[in-house]
């Protein structure tokens, strides 16, 4: 499989290091010092194309992956307002698009356990509900995309949720998102639900990128010959 990495960062070189152990060549490495290099000649040289840049050129990039019939995995976050554009691109090209928050296997579980709890919490409106997401001082969205899903998800099945906010609130309707950065922290999130008897909490912790790196590396290889808008939920068939 011929990879180009949208964005070389940190995610993109354990991108890397991860794909080259499952024998797979990056042959286009795209930074802000090289975008003269994303052309149409260079990525057609690909067989997919994975995304992590910034909230601002997320959707540019995408597109052209779309509009040149390059299967794109991104992992970009803070730009989901625009999503829909992507999706109906995707269509109308009959293109290859997969998007997550958070391409951890793990967290992914996590995303299973925390619809579980949250359902299961439901009819229980004794617990007040608190979210935390704690990641590196290099990191320039809050919430975390995770964060975000994980919001989202309680909101969906809450009987008092309607919304999250990204402070401490007393409003039961709101459901309070604490964000912190710390350095070298690759990714801590927690829901806790607290009662005057006792508390439930569930934790995710990660101990590095390379965690996000396998689920990306994961999610390229599946998407391979495959026309549509995927999840990792497709990847690890949930």
């Amino acid at each position: 499989m011929k990879i180009a990495l949208i964005g070389y960062g940190k995610m993109g070189h354990a991108i890397e290091e991860i794909a080259s152990k499952k024998g797979h060549e990056v042959i286009l490495r795209i930074t802000h010092k090289n975008l003269h290099d994303l052309s149409k000649e260079n990525i057609k040289k690909a067989d997919v194309a994975i995304e992590f840049t910034n909230p601002d050129s997320a959707v540019s990039n995408i597109l052209f992956c779309l509009e040149n019939n390059i299967p794109v995995i991104s992992g970009t976050t803070g730009w989901l307002s625009k999503i829909k554009n992507v999706e109906e691109k995707c269509k109308e090209v009959n293109g290859s698009f997969l998007y997550a928050s958070n391409f951890s296997i793990g967290v992914n579980i996590f995303f299973e356990l925390n619809k579980k709890l949250a359902t299961l919490m439901k009819p229980h409106p004794g617990y007040e509900i608190q979210m935390e997401e704690v990641h590196h001082t290099q990191k320039k969205d809050a919430p975390s995309g995770t964060a975000i899903t994980l919001a989202n998800q309680i909101i969906d099945v809450s009987a008092q949720k309607n919304k999250w906010v990204n402070r401490e609130t007393e409003n039961k309707n709101e459901l309070q998102i604490i964000s912190k950065r710390v350095e070298e922290v690759a990714g801590i999130h927690s829901i806790k639900y607290l009662s005057d008897v006792d508390s439930i909490e569930i934790i995710h912790t990660a101990h590095s990128r390379r965690g996000f790196a396998e689920g990306a590396v994961l999610a390229a290889e599946f998407i391979i010959d495959k026309k549509g808008i995927f999840s990792m939920k497709d990847v690890l068939n949930f």
